[in-house]
């Protein structure tokens, strides 16, 4: 179900809404998460290159050790041969590992601050077995550390010598926390400053779409309309993405305002044809209809087509008079929409209206539903009593006999309420969403009788309903039509 309100007042207004700048799916976000993600990217490949580069300059540095370390090697044995010493060589670094092979069968050493240690069997054998002539990275099992091995072989034996990376673990592990730290901050400083910068440059964004904002929200279904309304010149500057944006939306508003108001000479050379047309046609429609009621007195002494013409001639007559009056009440309102409002008391109204409905068609059911007090509303007490009639007429001739129709009336947040309410057929889905135009009829769906429509009862409803400043709804389905007229209480 859907509901039908007044034309002009059935546009829904789009409301400003309070974007979220960082909300989800919004360009600011998307422009400062695809900033953040290259800083964080360039940041990392920066990072990574300068932790390999570091890490190559340590080891160089830790191999160059090694050189000299193999080269004081033979200093590292007693002049007899038969063991390292009490006390480190001058150079030997704390943790180095020396392992001098020999007819002797030195054991491997690893120095200490205050001397030496014996290294295990299983350790030097794994030195042993993995050390090579050139520097290789070796993790120690039997010491859980890792070291840089090189050997060489002399005249004497062979020589090993292992220098802890402790340091340049340390000092590496140091540098990645550091980049860390610094790839973090750069990342947050970039989010802030692409924040920044995307809001400055969207702002122009931003006052395009108010400006299309309140284009939106004005009423453009009928009568004049102006659009003063433009986008700033700073921000039409075809120059620019968002200024080619704006140039071309101040342009379409142009060409907007230019139409609607060939639309409105139109429309009001339409009216004024349709009232001078419906003003003109009062008469000569009189003329027919005393002229064909006169003939009442003598159509027994007339053949019987002429009699039953004549009576055609009278109904017809009376039709078409309705019909323009209802066309000049329309021209009418729409050339000046002001009625002749005072204090009126709807339930009178309704009842009124009601009481003629069941003499015009007391093959319904009528009944109401009204308030114990008056319900006073600022109203035309005349063209009031003609929407309601409009409405249980529709009832009436659009619903087949002994369909139940119900009035009632109410009161809602400042607003008299009048609804009209049948169990008939319903009204069709096709021209549901257009019964309160001109001409509409809803013959295909709901049953009617030989009094037949000028589709103009529903446009009356609406605009009467208008010129009150309330609305006039529609809900209809199968088994159930609801007409919801509401007025400004008094």
């Amino acid at each position: 179900m859907s509901d039908l309100a007044v034309p002009g007042g059935s546009t829904r207004a789009l409301a400003p809404m309070d974007l979220n700048p960082m909300g989800k799916g919004t360009l600011s976000r998307k422009l400062v998460l695809r900033v953040a993600g290259l800083v964080m990217l360039l940041a990392l490949l920066l990072g990574t290159a300068s932790t390999i580069a570091v890490r190559h300059q340590l080891i160089n540095t830790v191999d160059g050790k090694l050189q000299s370390a193999l080269v004081r090697s033979d200093r590292f044995m007693d002049d007899d041969h038969e063991g390292f010493g009490d006390r480190p060589p001058p150079g030997t670094e704390i943790g180095q590992i020396t392992m001098v092979t020999s007819e002797s069968s030195q054991p491997a050493v690893i120095w200490i601050e205050n001397g030496k240690e014996d290294l295990a069997p299983a350790v030097a054998q794994q030195l042993t077995s993995e050390a090579s002539t050139e520097p290789t990275t070796i993790h120690l099992d039997g010491l859980d550390k890792q070291y840089r091995v090189q050997s060489r072989t002399t005249s004497s034996g062979s020589q090993i010598v292992a220098l802890p990376l402790d340091l340049v673990n340390h000092s590496l592990k140091q540098l990645i926390l550091t980049e860390l730290a610094l790839t973090t901050a750069a990342l947050l400083g970039a989010i802030a400053a692409a924040r920044a910068l995307v809001s400055s440059a969207l702002k122009p964004l931003n006052r395009l779409a108010a400006t299309a904002t309140e284009v939106s929200n004005l009423s453009l279904g009928r009568g004049e309309v102006a659009l003063p309304q433009r986008v700033a010149d700073e921000d039409a500057n075809p120059a620019n993405e968002v200024g080619r944006v704006g140039y071309a939306f101040n342009h379409m508003l142009e060409n907007v305002e230019g139409a609607l108001a060939t639309r409105q000479d139109s429309e009001t050379k339409v009216r004024q044809f349709v009232a001078d047309a419906s003003h003109e046609l009062r008469n000569p429609l009189a003329a027919i209809r005393g002229y064909s009621e006169l003939t009442r007195r003598s159509r027994d002494e007339m053949p019987q087509d002429t009699a039953f013409a004549m009576g055609r001639i009278e109904a017809e007559s009376t039709r078409m008079s309705r019909l323009v009056e209802d066309m000049l009440l329309l021209a009418r309102l729409d050339n000046d929409p002001t009625l002749d409002l005072a204090e009126t008391d709807v339930v009178e109204v309704v009842l009124n209206a009601v009481s003629d409905a069941q003499v015009a068609g007391p093959t319904h059911e009528w009944s109401v539903d009204l308030p114990e007090g008056p319900v006073l509303a600022r109203a035309d007490a005349l063209k009031l009593h003609q929407v309601v009639a409009n409405l249980l007429a529709n009832a009436r001739k659009h619903t087949p006999e002994g369909t139940h129709v119900e009035t009632s009336v109410g009161r809602d947040s400042g607003f008299a309420v009048v609804t009209v309410v049948d169990d008939g057929p319903g009204v069709d889905e096709s021209i549901k969403h257009h019964a309160f135009e001109r001409f509409a009829r809803a013959d295909t769906a709901r049953a009617h009788n030989t009094e037949g429509s000028t589709g103009l009862g529903l446009a009356i409803v609406a605009a009467v309903m208008e010129a009150h400043g309330g609305s006039a709804e529609l809900d209809s389905h199968p088994g159930h039509t609801c007409f919801t007229l509401k007025i400004p209480l008094a």
